[in-house]
């Protein structure tokens, strides 16, 4: 029997034929968009910092799609149209565990929200500048009291982007000062000397709940230097 012998080039150009159809398969061109509410408003997190997953099934391959959802509650994802089922992960978000799945279909576009419910809310924030030092005032209301809170902390930061990681001055309230969340509670950040020639500084104000990692933030305010 007489065995065919394919020339070395002939070979490494069927190789390369091979790979190139592999990389010519089409982008996914759909989408999903979506928030994380409480009571049909966002939920302010940290940029990044909070999670979802989505699986599709009936393909060879089950693995999850990670959704990072940005700082004011909104996500996106580009998908193959299909039919998905959305995870809220255990312990990565400043809200109860709720693993039940959400069943989303895209078809070109679709949107959807995810309810979740928070420990604690931040409501009725003010943030100003006053003198040499961003002050702010607010309330906390307690949703869910099977955790105690462990800070509120007002963040000052030199971008949009403000958090327990990204900042250039904060003040925190602890221990007795939250004894009484009926009342307004009151902050002041020394204008640090990073923002000391800038027009605008942007802060916002963080919860923090006793055992759960992730902290929830208010909408980010812009507040004026000069």
């Amino acid at each position: 029997m007489k065995t065919l012998a394919i020339p070395s080039f002939l070979l490494a150009l069927t190789m390369l034929l091979a790979g190139c159809e592999k990389d010519n398969y089409e982008p996914p061109k759909s989408t999903l968009t979506g928030r994380v509410v409480y009571q049909n408003q966002p939920i302010g997190v940290r940029s990044n910092g909070v999670q979802l997953e989505l699986w599709q099934r009936g393909y060879q391959l089950f693995t999850k799609i990670p959704v990072y959802v940005d700082q004011d509650g909104s996500f996106s994802a580009s998908l193959f149209d299909g039919d998905y089922q959305l995870v809220r992960l255990r312990g990565n978000g400043p809200w109860v565990d709720n693993t039940d799945t959400i069943k989303v279909q895209v078809r070109g576009t679709a949107t959807v929200e995810v309810p979740v419910q928070p420990y604690y809310v931040v409501k009725n924030e003010m943030i100003q500048k006053s003198g040499n030092a961003v002050t702010a005032t607010a309330k906390i209301d307690p949703v869910v009291t099977s955790r105690a809170i462990e800070r509120v902390t007002l963040y000052l930061g030199s971008t949009t982007i403000v958090d327990a990681n990204n900042n250039a001055g904060t003040h925190n309230l602890t221990g007795t000062a939250l004894a009484d969340l009926s009342k307004t509670l009151s902050f002041s950040v020394t204008v640090p000397a990073s923002l000391a020639n800038k027009e605008y500084a942007f802060a916002r104000i963080g919860v923090k709940t006793v055992g759960v990692a992730e902290m929830l933030y208010s909408p980010v305010q812009k507040v004026a230097l000069k």
